[in-house]
């Protein structure tokens, strides 16, 4: 097979490229990762420069990866600043270094893709080799695939990358009628803590609309990008996305893209950004125009869960971090990243660490179980 290597995802044919990445997450789509490029999201400046590699044959497009090479961490949500200044400690450069990942986003998803006439393993081990060599060929310090699939992760760990995990908290639809049905699956004090935080919202007089990418005008998105940079702008920093960014995938994506609006008369008050597929739901951002009580609960939780009840979805992933979405039915889930270290001394060391981190996660993972608030009958 023969490999390329890209300056932009805009120099891979869109059609080939999304046969590859398939339709279950829209975040390896061509659409998604050019507006990335086209909104300024990603680029020198940013600290994303774009590396799409790929591997073809007399039939097409063979495989391919989203590769950056990066000279920062921000955006990964997979942590090693540590690891930076272990190297600068010891006067060697971390930066650059290649990350195969969708910028911004951590959600599991396929990091190796492979046209499907294709043996899937072969392929993945050949865009590891390739990925490794690219990266040395670009002076890079070592490759990281972030948020892997199970057959990415059994990939990586076959060619020797150091494995690392981390926590995240999910949703499962067990094929629930509707939301009272679900909440029936709590303990009597959850249940009534949930019911509660709706009432609120509701007495506040918020009510939702629910806008797909294809109805969302200008004005609109400006509506919910201010609210969406408002967040960021609260901790101290610009958002990594752009207005031009949303205005695109809007428009390429149509209605993979959901918007949840929090509505206070004629007013809209909030909104949370989500994206979608027949697979799961993804919470990707959330701001609002004040303060209401249990809003944040209400907006990007609740709302989520029942648009996944009324349609059938499977999963509901709301983004990092957060114990307290526990409490309001998300369960404690691993997620998977791989890193190729080249150095042998660091690769030790690393490699040391990680061992002793996945003590901690697993353990961490089993204490969470404990404070579900399902009835122990409907676990």
């Amino acid at each position: 097979m023969q490999l390329a290597v890209h300056s932009s995802i805009e120099q891979i044919d869109p059609g080939q490229w999304n046969a590859l990445a398939g339709r279950e997450q829209p975040f390896l789509r061509h659409e998604f990762l050019a507006a990335l490029e086209h909104g300024g999201c990603v680029g020198p400046a940013r600290g994303w420069l774009p590396c799409p590699i790929t591997l073809s044959d007399a039939a097409g497009l063979a495989g391919a990866a989203a590769a950056f090479v990066k000279d920062n961490s921000s955006g990964e949500f997979v942590f090693d600043f540590a690891w930076a200044e272990a190297y600068a400690r010891h006067g060697l450069e971390y930066y650059p270094k290649l990350t195969v990942a969708v910028p911004f986003t951590p959600a599991t998803g396929p990091r190796l893709l492979v046209r499907a006439d294709l043996e899937p393993g072969a392929v993945r081990a050949q865009l590891l080799e390739s990925l490794r060599a690219v990266a040395r060929e670009r002076g890079c310090s070592s490759t990281h695939a972030l948020f892997l699939t199970e057959s990415d992760r059994v990939a990586c760990e076959r060619a020797g990358w150091l494995l690392r995990r981390d926590c995240q908290f999910h949703w499962s639809n067990r094929g629930y009628r509707d939301f009272e049905q679900y909440l029936s699956s709590f303990t009597a004090e959850k249940r009534k803590k949930a019911r509660r935080e709706r009432r609120r919202v509701h007495e506040a007089g918020i009510r939702f609309l629910t806008r797909f990418g294809s109805e969302l005008d200008a004005g609109l998105l400006d509506r919910i990008y201010g609210f969406h940079r408002e967040t960021f702008l609260r901790h101290g920093r610009e958002p990594y996305l752009t207005r031009a960014f949303f205005g695109e995938i809007a428009r390429t994506l149509g209605d993979a893209l959901m918007v949840k609006i929090a509505m206070h008369g004629a007013r809209a008050v909030a909104a949370a950004v989500f994206f979608w597929s027949e697979a799961a739901l993804w919470g990707r951002y959330w701001g609002a125009a004040g303060e209401y009580h249990s809003l944040h609960f209400e907006t990007c939780y609740h709302q989520g869960i029942e648009f996944c009840i009324e349609r059938g979805i499977e999963r509901f992933e709301p983004g990092t971090q957060g114990e307290h979405k526990v409490s309001r039915g998300f369960e404690p889930c691993l997620t998977w990243s791989a890193h190729d270290i080249h150095d042998a001394r660091f690769r030790a060391a690393i490699g040391e660490y990680l061992e002793r981190e996945a003590d901690w996660v697993e353990g961490y993972v089993g204490q969470v179980r404990e404070h579900v608030p399902f009835r122990k009958a409907s676990s």
